[in-house]
């Protein structure tokens, strides 16, 4: 299965839910690929502790692969290549989780026939080899989004099960942004179904996902005075009634993931020894993660919303 997760702007924690989300699929047996196609800032490393490529690749990446520079991107298996001793073993029972840098100093670049074409061969390869291929995508109407919807819909592609995340914060100015990716102008349906995505389908690949939620009956916000927490469920359903006004409400919604500390002050994977042994971590986040890693691949799930 191919996923591509997108986000109108940035800050959203794209990178860091979706590499969270991956890093646990793995651990639930899958075999996982995660490609960085933010071109313009290709710091998908710096998450998984691989310092070589905390700015991207000088080896041969995503860029260089799509530009026609070389037969094959560079590959990372990050249980043998991580900085990280926690991320250095392969847990048992664990599934390969391989990553895919994009290239040190490059940029965003115009989908081609070419271009979409190598993608396309890409995904193929990958899923043969993989049971899950995870796509960050840069933020916006960008290139990479244009390049991947095209490549998806070419016939060879069309069998792949595909499906879309967006991701957005949990505030007025991002369930806009995130509403306005999918249906706006040149959004990603006006865009699929120029390239030859029929509508109706590519809306029922599209969930999104909250992140940074705070929920105002959480024990961590006891400190907060009465006013407070009587504003905080104020704005909480004023933004539920304006997700559900701007078709990014509950039925359309395959996960949240809370605010967490960690998160706050690094992009990282939370291993559970970050929640068990050194309690810097919210188990409420892992356990997001966790479902998050099952309900994208399971068709029941995605079905009912």
């Amino acid at each position: 299965m191919l996923i591509f997760a997108a986000s109108d702007k940035g800050g959203t924690g794209r990178s860091v839910t979706s590499s969270n989300m991956l890093y646990r699929s793995a651990l639930q047996g899958s075999d996982v690929c995660y490609l960085d196609f933010d071109f313009g800032s290709p710091t998908a490393g710096a998450i998984f502790n691989i310092d070589t490529v905390v700015h991207g690749t000088t080896r041969g990446g995503l860029h260089d692969y799509l530009d026609g520079a070389l037969a094959e991107p560079q590959r990372i298996e990050v249980w043998t290549e991580s900085d990280r001793p926690s991320l250095r073993n392969r847990p048992p029972g664990a599934g390969r989780l391989v990553l895919l840098p994009g290239d040190s100093g490059g940029g965003e670049f115009p989908a081609t026939r070419e271009r979409i074409e190598r993608c396309a061969r890409l995904f193929l390869r990958l899923e043969e080899e993989f049971d899950l291929s995870l796509v960050d995508l840069s933020a916006g109407r960008s290139y990479a989004t244009q390049m991947v919807l095209a490549a998806t819909a070419m016939p060879e592609l069309r069998s792949v099960r595909s499906r879309w995340l967006i991701f957005h914060r949990w505030t007025r100015q991002h369930v806009l942004a995130a509403s306005g990716l999918v249906y706006g102008t040149r959004g990603i349906l006006d865009t699929g179904t120029e390239v030859g995505h029929d509508h109706e389908d590519l809306v029922n690949r599209l969930r999104f996902v909250r992140t940074a939620v705070v929920d105002p009956d959480s024990p961590e916000l006891e400190g907060l005075r009465p006013a407070q927490v009587a504003w905080l469920r104020e704005c909480n359903q004023d933004l539920l009634e304006l997700a559900s006004n701007n078709r990014v409400g509950r039925t359309k919604l395959i996960g949240s993931v809370p605010l967490d500390p960690v998160l706050q002050w690094r992009e990282q994977l939370i291993s559970d020894n970050d929640v068990y042994a050194r309690k810097i971590a919210n188990l409420e986040t892992v356990e997001a993660f966790s479902a998050l890693a099952k309900l994208i691949v399971d068709d029941a799930a995605w079905e009912m919303l």
